[in-house]
């Protein structure tokens, strides 16, 4: 099949995907135990008279983290079922896959996402390449990634018994959540520091600090010895000024996420110079797409790049992990959050060895239901 074949979309579904996790995952902003996503499904069938015609199924994952995200599962499944309304027994050409989104009804950035995602994994399947191949990557049919793990807000003691199990399994940097109380997180930093004495840590604190308080943490741990890569979101989403300060002052790279949902934002960041990287994630960025144009603009402007996500299930990040692929590697790769999760009702698409993500080469993102 050529990227030219007319193809049309024989099925689009919804289903809420809510996977409980192992801990509750607690942030500066607010707590989920269950995940709050919705999994796309889209079925394309090529357009050629053959009997029987030739089909692919695609996956895709809309991830809501309220109030990281406006939306909440609820609105997902109800944005996406009208999505899908107008969508289902659209014909195309598989080169315009892209763009057949903007067909349906205005959605949020959460269902674009999970809606966009599917779409293009039914796509590369339909003509058997892997997702960042059609995202314009190349590479070998094996492409691995070294992601770290998240360490949510709870007790020094509960941390640090965390990340000492998450050691022994191979992960040696942590992605560890702040931004309620520094003197608690250093408090928190300095348990994990002496379990594994080691660790590389990366700071999110969720936009939870003004200034002043983000730089006594950081100021504090560095003080310590601590290995920091990164600090992710010090103050609120809105704050650049905030975010310059500390920007300034910091001797580790600052990640703006919250900050970051669009184009727009971009350049106020890099004008502002309110980090010296930012946070690629499908879910606020609307999908695939515009993670690879805004993560290849991000770097035109002198900007580095993390792949993060939030709380998802290997769809999600898989997807992300194609984008990573596409953009040939990022500074800082954080897609964990399958790992925390109580169970994982997929199969295939990466192998995964403690840190090391191993994408399989298949087509699309490789990924089915169990």
């Amino acid at each position: 099949m050529l990227p030219s074949d007319r193809v049309a979309i024989a099925a689009i579904d919804v289903a809420p995907l809510s996977i409980p996790l192992r801990d509750p995952f607690v942030i500066a902003t607010g707590r989920i135990d269950t995940t709050r996503a919705a999994l796309v499904r889209v079925t394309l069938e090529a357009v050629s008279g053959a009997v029987p015609p030739a089909t692919a199924t695609g996956l895709g994952e809309a991830a809501a983290l309220p109030p990281v995200t406006r939306e909440d599962q609820p609105e997902l499944l109800a944005e996406i079922g009208a999505a899908a309304e107008a969508l289902r027994g659209a014909v195309f050409e598989i080169g315009e896959a892209p763009a057949i989104v903007e067909r349906a009804p205005p959605v949020g950035p959460v269902a674009r996402a999970g809606i966009e995602a599917a779409i293009l994994d039914a796509a590369a399947r339909l003509i058997g390449v892997p997702l960042y191949g059609w995202l314009g990557g190349t590479g070998a049919t094996a492409i691995e990634l070294l992601t770290d793990i998240t360490l949510p807000i709870s007790d020094p003691e509960r941390m640090s018994a965390t990340a000492r199990a998450h050691r022994e399994i191979g992960f040696d940097t942590f992605k560890v959540k702040v931004g309620r109380d520094w003197r608690a997180d250093l408090a928190s930093l300095r348990a994990v520091a002496a379990a594994v004495p080691d660790a590389r840590f990366r700071l999110d604190a969720n936009a939870g600090f003004k200034a002043r308080d983000a730089r006594a943490l950081l100021d504090a741990a560095l003080g310590d010895g601590l290995t920091i890569e990164c600090y992710e979101q010090p103050c609120a989403a809105d704050d650049l000024a905030g975010m310059a300060e500390v920007a300034a002052h910091s001797p580790v790279p600052v990640v703006a996420d919250e900050s970051f949902r669009s184009a727009d934002d971009l350049e106020r960041i890099a004008g502002a110079r309110a980090a010296q990287a930012v946070n690629l994630k499908l879910a606020k960025l609307g999908g695939p797409l515009q993670a690879v144009v805004l993560g290849q603009r991000a770097r035109a402007l002198g900007l580095r790049l993390m792949a993060g996500a939030m709380v998802e299930t290997r769809v999600g990040l898989l997807a992300m992990a194609h984008v990573v692929a596409a953009l040939g590697g990022v500074d800082w790769v954080d897609l964990d959050t399958a790992f925390l999760l109580a169970e994982d009702p997929f199969d295939g698409g990466w192998i995964c060895d403690g840190p090391r993500i191993r994408l399989t080469g298949g087509a699309g993102i490789g990924v089915a239901v169990r």
